[in-house]
């Protein structure tokens, strides 16, 4: 399949952008939106992602095809690991996940069509919600979902869309859009694609010139660099640099939940390969179990194991191999010092896994790509206490506890200042809804308008 030059990611490598491409593309997008995409229905254009979703769940979907195809040398992944993440993604886009994201966001699901009544029928006020003229999202390059819901979200806000993709990034992203422009090629106009490094000082001045509303992924420093180079008149959304862990009740560690729960877990650290936000650098276990937090560990490493044969990681910069050898021998010359300490299981001949468990409860980070620290912890209360270092940067914490604890645990979670709880093995799969870093899934792209009697 040989996709056509729709968007500037397009172009041939050998391609030059210049400031006017970008001032043109961001013009064009402009008037575009006000022929193809202002006066559309919401209903509609939840009927047409639906309808691209439904495509991409397709094994002969044609833009599912390139990315098994094309996907593992573009991107890092494997072939296995990119199916599951786009099919988890795209199962979440369907007319009922979508009426009940607008229904959280807006308290009516028509709020982005028309002025709706707040609160009872003859309340004396009403509201309607307006997304931005020209959206601008600079996404991040390590996995693909932000940038794909970031689209997503524009699309119903009724905004024109220029997405800059970070250097070598724009591989899915890019397919998304031509899937969307197959479809509804006025929607697809409305939208544009482009990569290029960051810190483009000529190419990214036109661009936040001519930004109504920017979001931005990334580390905090970048961030902070968008945001002094932003127009006053332009909203930012920043989401910034955040970690996850997860905590495994004593309680749940007998057989055979106690395999449950390991698959849970190797499930969360497989996912996009332990890249994003989401992903585990710590699972914390519970003393006093039947399954002890070293036992935990061996049989994380034995399920990992396993998950490279049906689910392997893929090849990595020989950077990023070469940081996880380091960090290796690291632990081994602890091990043969301390082996009550620590241990450690990886796999042979390659870096594809790493558990590494360690009597020591302090929050560790780990360099990620399958690589996952264990450590056993007496309770709840001692866990948050060595995780106090990364308070306020976390985002999700993954639970495996009984079901009547559940709701005690998330709420003492939550005062600490989680913005999100979860069962193991669902952290980096979150719903359509979710809040991202606790903020409005994406409300906060629109501007409202109040009408009072």
């Amino acid at each position: 399949m040989n996709l056509p030059n729709y968007f500037l990611a397009d172009l041939p490598p050998e391609a030059t952008l210049s400031p006017a491409m970008i001032t043109e593309a961001c013009q064009t997008l402009k008037r575009n939106r006000g022929r193809y995409l202002a006066s559309r229905s919401t209903g509609s254009l939840v009927k047409v992602l639906s309808e691209v979703a439904a495509n991409w769940l397709q094994a002969g979907d044609p833009f599912r095809k390139l990315a098994l195809e094309v996907g593992p040398a573009k991107t890092g992944f494997s072939r296995e690991t990119l199916a599951k993440g786009l099919d988890n993604f795209f199962r979440q886009l369907t007319p009922d996940n979508f009426h009940t994201l607008l229904l959280q966001e807006f308290g009516d699901a028509k709020r982005l069509d028309e002025f709706c009544v707040d609160g009872k029928p003859n309340h004396s006020r009403a509201a309607t919600a307006t997304g931005p003229e020209l959206l601008v999202h600079i996404t991040a390059g390590n996995i693909p979902n932000p940038a794909l819901t970031s689209i997503v979200f524009g699309l119903l806000a009724r905004s024109a869309q220029f997405v800059k993709c970070a250097s070598g990034a724009s591989f899915l992203p890019r397919l998304f859009a031509h899937s969307i422009y197959d479809v509804d090629s006025k929607l697809g106009a409305c939208m544009e694609i482009a990569e290029w490094r960051g810190g483009s000082a000529d190419l990214e001045n036109v661009l936040f010139a001519e930004a109504d509303c920017m979001t931005a992924t990334g580390s905090d420093e970048t961030l902070a660099a968008i945001r002094s180079r932003l127009p006053v008149k332009t909203r930012f959304l920043g989401y910034g640099h955040r970690v996850s862990f997860g905590f495994v009740a004593r309680e749940v560690l007998s057989d055979p939940g106690a395999r449950r729960v390991v698959t849970n877990a190797a499930e969360d650290v497989v996912a996009w390969n332990q890249l994003g936000c989401l992903s585990p650098h710590v699972i914390y276990v519970q003393l006093g179990g039947e399954v002890s937090p070293e036992k935990f560990a061996e049989l994380l490493a034995d399920e990992l194991e396993q998950r490279e044969q049906t689910e392997p990681r893929g090849e990595l910069a020989a950077e990023h191999a070469a940081a996880i050898a380091s960090r290796r021998s690291i632990y081994e010359i602890r091990a043969a010092h301390s082996p009550d300490a620590t241990r450690h299981w990886c796999s042979k001949d390659s870096t594809a896994w790493t558990v590494i468990f360690e009597a020591d409860a302090r929050f560790q980070m780990s360099c990620l790509n399958r690589f996952v620290y264990v450590k056993g912890v007496k309770d709840l209360d001692e866990m948050l206490k060595n995780t106090e270092v990364v308070r306020g940067h976390v985002s999700t914490i993954g639970i495996a506890v009984p079901e009547e604890k559940m709701r005690e645990l998330a709420e003492q979670l939550a005062r600490w200042g989680a913005t999100r709880v979860c069962p193991l093995g669902r952290m980096q799969n979150p719903p359509l809804t979710w809040r991202h870093d606790g903020r409005p899934a994406f409300g906060d792209i629109v501007l409202w308008t109040d009408v009072e009697a």
